[in-house]
């Protein structure tokens, strides 16, 4: 299983879709709130998920994935990588159609759990890079 396939990335990343971002809030100097601008900026809806549920870039937060009403396209993990695999099975189990785990987001068997299951899997990458990195300023 390729978790860094650029035919993924590319049409995860210009296709648009309803983005869950797992460890968005208000810190403007966490990586998730730059990430967050620019899904927006290249067309996705994000969708904060924070346990403290803050409204970010104008969208209304949940505490929980579970919490996130409506269908999610792609689950965006934030969290580190102890904590990723439960994220990433409730991705699975709510009908994401995919999982990005951040850079220096590595959990080989949530990978291979959430492949297994029909996901498009992508890891250790970063939206804000790998969209300019294919024209998506």
């Amino acid at each position: 299983m390729d978790t860094h396939d650029p035919a993924v990335i590319e049409r995860l990343l210009r296709t648009p879709a309803r983005w869950a971002v797992v460890g968005l809030s208000t810190n403007t100097s966490r990586a998730a709130y730059g990430v967050a601008a620019y899904l927006q900026r290249i067309g996705h809806t994000i969708v904060p998920v924070h346990p403290l549920a803050q409204e970010v870039h104008g969208a209304r937060g949940y505490a929980s994935l579970a919490d996130v009403p409506g269908d999610v396209d792609v689950v965006d993990v934030f969290v580190n990588s102890t904590l990723a695999g439960a994220v990433v099975d409730e991705a699975v189990a709510r009908g994401a159609r995919a999982v990005w785990l951040q850079l220096g987001v590595v959990d080989h068997d949530a990978a291979r759990r959430a492949h297994a299951a029909g996901l498009d899997v992508v890891m250790d990458a970063c939206p804000a890079v790998e969209g300019p990195a294919i024209g998506l300023r």
